[in-house]
């Protein structure tokens, strides 16, 4: 009867017996950082053939501190392949007086207006890598990235005039992974996306370290660039933003 039983249902277990292995050598992990921004340019244009341009960080003053955060979660399975979703959200809210006129969108602001600035620029991103190279020092991996950006621009003066440019789509990128681990199995590594073509640009890389606190959490620590934008019929706006990082790693 058992048998019988086994070879009835032999490609189902297969599976199953497959399915055992391959999760008993899956990883999860968390990476989770925040830090202090730091805002080079913003520069803006819209509607692009018509609109004045401006540069949110030289022309307006920062309001308050602009502290990021973000959140991935990875997956590991067969030792070299890696799955990661992350979510970065990223806002900066400026204020000041117009230095010139500004046409934005369909409204008009007159030079010397006290004007209130939103830039927002959320990114959503799935992630996969391959590595290549993986020994007891070094790790190299290459993959790719499907990025959705949730963007907004607005500016609104003290008699309510306001106007917006919300931009929502998709970004394919490549993405990038160099470590070396110390003896000490401190680890430091090169980690980002990135690509440049057409009519515009995006690039987001961390270079830092990682030490072990426990077997399962390490701290992290470094410095992030966040660069690109897009010069389009609607649309001219390029940022540039450095970030001073560190947050934890937890992986199980």
């Amino acid at each position: 009867m058992i048998r019988e039983l086994i070879k009835k249902h032999k490609a189902i277990l297969v599976l199953f017996l497959l399915f055992i292995v391959h999760r008993s050598h899956a990883q999860f992990s968390i990476d989770a950082e925040t830090g202090f921004a730091f805002q080079d340019y913003n520069h803006v244009r819209i509607p692009n053939e018509t609109g004045t341009f401006f540069n949110f960080n030289g022309d307006f003053d920062i309001k308050g501190p602009v502290i990021p955060f973000r959140t991935r979660i990875g997956y590991t399975f067969g030792e070299k392949n890696h799955v990661f979703a992350l979510f970065a959200p990223l806002f900066v809210n400026y204020e000041g007086a117009a230095p010139r006129d500004i046409q934005f969108q369909q409204a008009n602001f007159d030079a010397g207006e006290l004007i209130d600035g939103y830039y927002q620029f959320n990114s959503y991103r799935l992630t996969y890598r391959r590595d290549l190279v993986q020994d007891d020092r070094w790790t190299v991996g290459v993959g790719f990235t499907a990025k959705i950006r949730d963007a907004s621009v607005r500016l609104e003066n003290e008699d309510g005039l306001k106007d917006r440019k919300d931009d929502f789509g998709f970004v394919p990128l490549l993405h990038v992974f160099t470590s070396y681990t110390l003896p000490s199995q401190v680890k430091f590594y090169l980690e980002g996306d990135g690509l440049a073509g057409g009519p515009g640009r995006a690039f987001d890389f961390f270079l830092g370290t990682r030490i072990p606190l426990t077997e399962r959490t390490d701290l992290k620590a470094g410095y992030r660039i966040l660069e690109g934008g897009a010069n389009i019929d609607e649309v001219y706006n390029f940022t540039l933003v450095n970030f001073a990082v560190f947050g934890v790693f937890i992986q199980w």
